[in-house]
């Protein structure tokens, strides 16, 4: 017993003591406190957003990561800015050169080439979205009658429709066949979402967006406890949240969460481009298909591909 004895301490380090009973690693304390509860969540985080925001959907890896891995120290809500009430005969992007519904293809094809986030585009030269406030009011009902999960679920499967399948997510068949897939009565759903009450729960957001300061999308805004706030405005590598929020904990590092397994991320989401699963567990594209060979059986996902880009969906999907 005392050479097993001595064989375990020079392993691993281990030491079975007489006096103290204990068999484990040198140098435990005898008695020690313990916190287990999760740390308080003392930050806002508000993400300032519409659903025909381009820049807002290649930021979707990234914040996906940053809310996975450092969720546990921020409350999240999702606000609505209202990207576009209608066309008209004002440039509605001047600097970007958008007048109308055609200079967006241009500009959308840009941002989904840069970001990877692929962006089809095409269907505003041809059945173009005329406002984005029919897709914000359904989202606005969902947010304030079901969890906030599911809303911010209802807004990702509207960007995939929109920006990767090209469907019109104004149009209110669109509107309700993407409620209906959330397992919602879609109908009842829009129909709600174009009384006066679907407006005025937008106008909050428009309101609560002014106070603070947002004038562009995406915004993040972290307001902490003493009610002193940063903003972060575009989308931005992972560092730049990840150190905002550091800044508004007062601290110089933060202890961020394991990613979950793949196998649980594409469960959750259904469909994942590769840029997400790339962001998501610092691989590089070239390294995407070993990854995915690896990590997920092959009879649990598909994987298709979309202007260059490789995604991965559910077998149910």
């Amino acid at each position: 017993m005392v050479n097993e004895d001595k064989r375990i301490a020079n392993d691993n380090h281990m030491i079975c003591d007489l006096e103290t009973g204990v068999c484990g690693v040198a140098g435990e304390e005898e008695i020690e406190m313990i916190d287990f509860n999760q740390p308080q969540k003392s930050i806002k985080v508000y993400y300032v957003t519409d659903p025909i925001c381009s820049h807002c959907w290649a930021l979707e890896p990234v914040l996906r990561r940053f809310k996975e891995q450092h969720g546990h120290f921020f409350n999240f809500h999702t606000v609505m800015g209202g990207l576009l009430e209608k066309w008209s005969d004002e440039p509605v992007d001047p600097r970007n050169g958008i007048s109308g519904p055609a200079d967006v293809f241009g500009h959308w094809r840009e941002v989904g080439e840069y970001s990877r986030m692929p962006i089809d585009g095409s269907l505003m030269l041809d059945n173009p979205v005329q406002s984005s406030f029919p897709p914000s009011r359904v989202f606005k009902v969902i947010q304030k009658n079901y969890k906030d999960a599911l809303a911010y679920e209802y807004l990702r499967r509207s960007r995939e429709a929109l920006f990767a399948f090209n469907r019109n997510i104004a149009d209110e068949s669109i509107m309700i066949d993407i409620v209906n897939q959330l397992g919602l009565d879609g109908e009842a759903i829009v129909q709600d979402a174009e009384q006066q009450t679907g407006q005025q729960l937008l106008n909050e957001d428009f309101s609560l967006a002014r106070s603070l300061g947002v004038r562009g999308f995406p915004t993040i805004i972290m307001i902490n406890e003493e009610n002193k706030g940063l903003k972060i405005v575009g989308s931005r590598p992972l560092e730049s949240y990840v150190e905002g929020l550091q800044q508004m904990l007062n601290t110089e590092e933060i202890q961020p969460k394991q990613q979950p397994s793949l196998s649980n991320l594409l469960e959750k989401e259904k469909l994942l481009f590769s840029k997400e699963i790339e962001v998501m567990y610092d691989i590089e594209k070239s390294e995407i298909n070993a990854f995915v060979e690896k990590e997920l059986s092959p009879s649990s996902y598909q994987v298709k591909e979309l202007l260059g880009e490789s995604y991965f969906t559910t077998t149910k999907s």
